[in-house]
């Protein structure tokens, strides 16, 4: 048994099986072990050894993303990062030694000396940044893939826009139009169903960009509600460079919407839980439908244009 640790045999063969993680047990000696690696780096050889010997240094042997404080170690060297620490129930998958709470600062130390590309360079993020600077502006980094804006269903899809307007045509089937007016009309037999979903989605190509008209039944409360928005297939500071309108009417009454279409950047959940955009009562929708009112008829007309 290593010093200051237990073994982990018995928790290995009833809760873990680290074959799932395709990783060779090895000895408990440290000839492989990233601390050897590191302590060897340090010696002021840190200049020679190449970026990517490095960036492999720092990958979880696990989930194989980058670690960031607390990295934790076995007795023999081997790391893992806190979120994996917890999934092998706090055994090193290399030795199978208890991982216990050592954490590894000489790993966390050459970390800090680091400054690496941002994981979207392929995309057009030229920037560099300290190790542990760079998770954060990903998340918030211009050039990461958008998501799919298809409400209709939870889809994991996310690339640029281009890639995204060909998925929507081609995947969800979804209408695409050129032009920067429409005028839609949106028909239900039965409208006393309410559901939480999205009835329509209809994408505009618009002064050379994609804009996402939704327009969906829902409730407010108890309400039961319609709602028409538009979203731009973009970031929110190219979103604010345009406008639009929404008109709904019937029976010599009209019910008009102006506003700043949302990023895609923002969930359609989002935007439509902040209620921004065109909210019209299914009562009132039913009057403009005309007619015994036991049918949605609603005819909704929008533009779209640039500030200037």
């Amino acid at each position: 048994m290593a010093p200051g640790g237990g073994s982990c045999k018995e928790v290995m063969e009833s809760r873990v099986t680290f074959s799932d993680y395709d990783m060779a047990t090895s000895s408990a000696d440290l000839r492989g072990s990233p601390l050897r690696k590191t302590a060897t780096a340090l010696s002021g050889n840190l200049g020679s050894t190449s970026m990517n010997d490095v960036h492999e240094l720092l990958e979880c042997p696990i989930c194989v993303n980058l670690m960031y404080p607390p990295i934790y170690q076995c007795p023999n060297g081997h790391t893992v990062c806190s979120t994996c620490k917890t999934r092998v129930h706090n055994c090193c998958p290399t030795c199978r030694n208890e991982l216990g709470n050592i954490r590894c600062l000489a790993l966390e130390k050459v970390a800090e000396s680091l400054e690496l590309p941002c994981s979207y360079q392929i995309l057009g993020c030229h920037d560099i940044f300290p190790y542990y600077s760079k998770l954060k502006h990903e998340k918030n980094c211009r050039y990461r893939p958008y998501s799919c804006p298809y409400a209709g269903a939870e889809c994991s899809v996310t690339g640029d826009i281009p890639f995204l307007a060909m998925h929507l045509k081609n995947d969800h089937k979804v209408d695409m139009h050129d032009g920067c007016t429409f005028n839609h009309r949106y028909v239900k037999s039965n409208p006393h169903e309410v559901e939480n979903a999205t009835w329509m989605l209809t994408v505009f190509n618009c002064f050379g960009r994609q804009f996402c008209l939704h327009f969906e039944a829902f409730h407010i409360g108890m309400a039961p509600v319609y709602m028409a928005f538009l979203r731009f297939m973009g970031d929110e500071d190219e979103a604010r460079q345009f406008s639009y309108s929404l008109e709904v009417g019937g029976s010599g009454r009209k019910f008009m919407w102006q506003g700043v279409p949302r990023s895609i950047r923002d969930s359609h959940r989002k935007v439509r839980d902040s209620q921004d955009g065109l909210i019209i009562q299914r009562n009132l929708a039913l009057y403009f439908s005309g007619g015994d009112r036991q049918e949605l008829k609603l005819k909704v007309a929008g533009r779209i244009w640039k500030e200037q």
